[in-house]
Parts: C-alpha cells; sequence; structure tokens
C-alpha cells in the first residue's frame, strides 16, 4: 500500500536551505562569542589600584636590590676562589718541574751507575722503571746508595707527596669554585626575574595611570623633604646644645677663653675625618646623573654599595663591597648624630646605602631606570649609620 505520509523537506537539497543552514550556524557561533566575550569582561578579579601597583613594584625594587647584594657577595667568592685556584694551578706546574727534576737526578745517578758496572741489574731496572719511587723501596738497594743519591731519593718522595697534596687541594678548590659560580647564576636569575615583573607591572599603565603613580611619587618625595628638613634642625639644635654645654664647662673649670675647639670638629690635618668625608662627598657629587646599574662598581655607573665604595675609596679609604659588610665598618652613630661623610643603611634587611651630605640629603644610586642623586634620607626606612674612618 502507497504511504499517505508528507514527505519531509530537506532543507540542504536548495540553495535556499543551504543559505539558511549557515545564517543558523553563523548566528549561533556569533551568540557564542559573544557571551564567551561577556563572561570573559566580567572581573573575576578587580584591576589593582595604582596604589597597589606602586607599592607591589617598589617591593620588587627592593627584592631585586636585597639581591644585587647577594650577587655582590656571590661575585666576590666567586673572585676570590678563582684567584686561589689559579694559585693552585701556578703551584703544580712549579711542583711538576720540581718533580721532574728529581726524577731526572735519579735517572742520571742510576745511568753512571749503571755504565760504571756498579749495581747494574738493580741500576737498569731503576733507569728504565716509571717510577723510580718503587725500585728505591727495595731495602737492599737502599743500602747500597751514596748519600748523595739517598738525598736525591728523598727529595724525589717529597716532591712527589707536595706534588699530591696540591693536586688535591686544587679539586676542592676547582669545586668550590664551581659551587661559588652556581650561586651567582641564581643571584643574577634573580634580581633579572624582580626587575621583569616590576616593568611589566608598569607597562600595563596607561599614560593616565602612570601620571597619576608620577604624581603620587612626587607627593612621598615632597613628604620626605619636609621630614629631613625637620631632621636637620633638629640636628643643629641638639649640635647648639652640645657646644653651649662645652663652653660652660670649660667656663666653670676657669677656661673661659673659648680657644679650645668644640667637640666632634676636626683639625685641619689630611688625616681628618671631615678632610677625607670631604673628598668621599666630591667625588659623589662627580658621579651625580650617572645611571644605576645592578652589581656596578664605576666608573660609568654604579649600583648603591658601588657608589659608597668608590667615593670613599676616593679618599684613601677601603670599604667592602655590600652593603652587609660595609654596614660593619667604623662606627656606628645615631641618626642625630650624623656627619657629612657617614654611610646611611636602609630597610631592615640592610640592602641599601647612601653617602650623607648634611642637612637630612644623601647621595645615592637609587634603583634601576633612575640615576645617581641627592635625596633625602627620610624617603626609606633607616636602619642605621656607620662612620667609616
Amino acid at each position: 500500500m502507497a504511504s499517505h505520509r508528507k514527505p519531509r523537506a530537506r532543507i540542504l537539497d536548495s540553495a535556499t536551505g543551504r543559505r539558511t543552514a549557515v545564517s543558523v550556524t553563523t548566528a549561533a557561533l556569533a551568540s557564542i562569542t559573544l557571551l564567551s566575550q561577556t563572561a570573559s569582561a566580567e572581573p573575576g578579579k578587580p584591576k589593582p589600584s595604582i596604589e597597589e601597583v606602586k607599592k607591589k613594584v617598589d617591593t620588587l625594587y627592593h627584592q631585586a636590590e636585597s639581591a644585587t647584594q647577594g650577587y655582590n657577595a656571590a661575585k666576590e667568592r666567586t673572585g676570590a676562589q678563582r684567584a686561589k685556584v689559579d694559585k693552585l694551578l701556578d703551584g703544580i706546574a712549579d711542583r711538576a718541574e720540581k718533580l721532574n727534576e728529581a726524577r731526572r737526578t735519579l735517572g742520571t745517578y742510576a745511568a753512571a751507575q749503571y755504565r760504571g758496572g756498579d749495581m747494574a741489574s738493580s741500576t737498569a731496572t731503576l733507569l728504565f722503571a716509571s717510577d723510580p719511587q718503587d725500585i728505591f723501596d727495595q731495602s737492599h738497594l737502599m743500602d747500597r746508595l751514596t748519600k748523595g743519591q739517598k738525598k736525591a731519593v728523598a727529595d724525589f718522595r717529597s716532591q712527589q707527596a707536595k706534588a699530591a697534596e696540591e693536586r688535591a687541594k686544587a679539586t676542592e678548590s676547582l669545586a668550590a669554585l664551581t659551587r661559588s659560580q652556581e650561586q651567582l647564576k641564581t643571584k643574577k636569575k634573580t634580581v633579572q626575574d624582580k626587575l621583569t615583573q616590576a616593568r611589566q607591572l608598569l607597562s600595563k599603565l596607561t599614560a593616565e595611570e602612570k601620571a597619576r603613580l608620577a604624581a603620587i611619587e612626587r607627593k612621598k618625595a615632597e613628604e620626605a623633604r619636609r621630614k629631613a628638613a625637620e631632621l636637620a634642625r633638629k640636628q643643629r639644635e641638639a649640635a647648639a646644645e652640645r657646644q653651649q654645654e662645652q663652653q660652660d664647662q670649660r667656663q666653670d673649670q676657669g677656661g673661659g677663653s673659648g680657644s679650645t675647639a668644640p667637640s666632634g670638629s676636626s683639625d685641619t690635618s689630611g688625616g681628618s675625618y671631615s678632610t677625607r668625608a670631604d673628598k668621599a662627598i666630591a667625588f659623589a657629587r662627580s658621579q651625580l646623573g650617572k645611571p644605576y646599574v645592578w652589581g656596578a662598581t664605576g666608573p660609568n655607573s654604579y649600583d648603591c654599595s658601588g657608589l659608597t665604595q668608590a667615593a670613599w675609596k676616593a679618599a684613601g679609604v677601603s670599604l667592602p663591597r655590600t652593603t652587609w659588610d660595609q654596614v660593619k665598618v667604623g662606627t656606628r652613630v645615631s641618626t642625630s648624630d650624623l656627619q657629612p661623610g657617614d654611610l646611611v643603611f636602609f630597610y631592615d634587611d640592610i640592602s641599601h646605602v647612601g653617602l650623607y651630605i648634611g642637612d637630612g640629603m644623601m647621595i645615592h644610586a637609587p634603583k634601576p631606570g633612575d640615576v645617581v642623586k641627592k635625596a633625602p634620607i627620610t624617603e626609606m626606612p633607616i636602619y642605621g649609620s656607620v662612620r667609616p674612618a
């Protein structure tokens, strides 16, 4: 029986049907894309504020500077270890020459005895042995050697033992050098990673956000200058009080002429602290405007401790390389007793240092992207200060 069921329409069998299908598919894809964009636009995490970005960037720069001091320390260790290895290798070369000379002396004795027919079989064995010591270890041969020959054997044995000892030391030092180089590589990567993160954060800011960030920086700098001026005022008042007390004491002791210099002043001799401090400050001033580069010690760029080290070197005073070691040099002084030339250290991890120039100001190499410049010592948390000479 013929079917009376109505045939199902096949929309793909015609051009119109195909166009309809494509239109439906396109609309569906557009809807999916729109939904996807809408979903991604929904903030799963709010965009950080400018203040939060600044705090994060400052933290990264601080961490990078701390890592820089670690890098500087590792670099010093690597340099010292390399010098030690080079010295040991030079010693091994010298020792090898002495060992060969001792071997030649033994060979000369053996050859002479062989030609003379004395101890022929033993000396022939000695002459052609790869290690003469093995032959001379035979007691019956040693008993028949002359005094000079015994001395030659003893010298050979001594040189051989010392050569083995020096080779062992060199092997150990080479291993230590390898470890130092690995530490240096790790510290370098840490610094680079921190700086990269900071740059990436800053690169995401719009022009307006960068302007706001600059305004925040200016406000912070103004506040630091205000605090520095207040600190300088207090320092002057404290100095005046100390001078007055000293004058009163001299008057009470009957020496009211006032000819004695007040405490804290320095004579004008070339060895006085103020004279050397002036030289250090003069050097630091001549470096103003040069770029900060982590790990740099001059003459074209500096990091913070590289600058203070170079400044005091110009004054004839040798300082260690890192802030961690510089803070241990000289005499600790309070912030209220600071004098020009003193070193001021910052943060609990002692990761930054500046050269005090008076009136609450310092010269320092601040951070990547900046230059050597004057700044208030109050712009960072002070750890402590030292008078290095």
